[in-house]
């Protein structure tokens, strides 16, 4: 099918694209956009490993491969490896929670300060 050589051609110049990147120990790139285009990456390769489009499935893992590389040692953190992933998950699911209990926070406290109704 010819599709599978499109999709395989898109990730192969996604792949030649990154690879400056990992090569520059200097690159800093964040984790709010490496992680999740590797995780994209990697849910690409198991959809089309599912629907028979084995070479997609393959050009997907090595894109997914290169965002791992970036999110393990291109990271603006002072650690390196695949915990940078565990790192920015734990965070961000942090900051979520303190958004969720400061606006349920925000609201509580608009609530206290009307009197009830008297009726």
């Amino acid at each position: 099918m010819w599709q599978d050589l499109v999709f395989l051609a898109g990730s192969a110049l996604s792949i030649v694209f990154l690879a400056p990147t990992v090569r520059d120990a200097t690159a800093k790139v964040p984790l709010g956009s490496s992680v999740p285009s590797m995780t994209i990456g990697a849910i690409y390769a198991c959809t089309y490993a599912t629907m028979g489009m084995t070479f997609s499935a393959a050009g997907s893992l090595g894109v997914a491969t290169m965002w791992s590389l970036i999110v393990s040692y291109r990271a603006p953190v002072d650690r390196t490896g695949p915990t940078n992933a565990l790192y920015f998950a734990r965070n961000t699911l942090v900051r979520g929670y303190r958004t969720a209990t400061s606006l349920y926070g925000t609201e509580q406290q608009s609530h206290a300060n009307h009197e009830p109704s008297g009726d």
